[in-house]
């Protein structure tokens, strides 16, 4: 089984101009943490996560080593949310992120993904996005690919 046969297309993406509100709202709305980043002709440049909105909010860890209790106002920095909002997704993405090709083995996809850290991964073939492939894409491929195989027939149980 390869990428391909699981991965997500019509994926969701951004621009680099976009702010990082109108990204979060997508995120929110879609119940996914993270927008692949793309230029013209679906070229992928980068991943903004939720991680990516909230780092700018977190205090410094030379902050934590000299007074962990008494260093930060955190009612301020949360305060800064807004801000955050207002800046270009530009600011704030990763750039350059790992990509599987559509050929990848799934256990490939999946072992990079725990190897990182990562649940999703966005799927590259001749430098466009053509796809994200997630831990749970993989999960029910190998589990319906499995069911089938072992019975075609056999109704699925679902549980309640």
């Amino acid at each position: 089984m390869h990428v391909h046969d699981v991965m997500s297309t019509g994926v969701v993406t951004a621009k680099p101009t976009d702010t990082v509100r109108s990204v979060v709202i997508k995120m929110i709305s879609r119940h996914c943490g993270a927008i692949p980043v793309v230029e013209e002709g679906s070229r992928l440049i980068g991943m903004v996560t939720l991680r990516d909105v909230l780092i700018p909010l977190y205090p410094n860890y030379g902050d934590y080593i000299h007074d962990n209790v008494h260093s930060r106002d955190f009612v301020e920095m949360e305060e800064g949310y807004a801000g955050v909002l207002g800046q270009k997704v530009q600011e704030v993405m990763s750039l350059n992120p790992l990509t599987m090709s559509p050929g990848t083995p799934v256990l490939e996809a999946a072992s990079y993904m725990g190897l990182k850290n990562f649940r999703r991964i966005p799927v590259v073939e001749k430098g466009k996005l053509v796809g994200m492939v997630s831990l749970g894409d993989i999960n029910r491929g190998l589990f319906f690919d499995r069911q089938h195989a072992a019975d075609p027939s056999a109704p699925l149980e679902v549980a309640r």
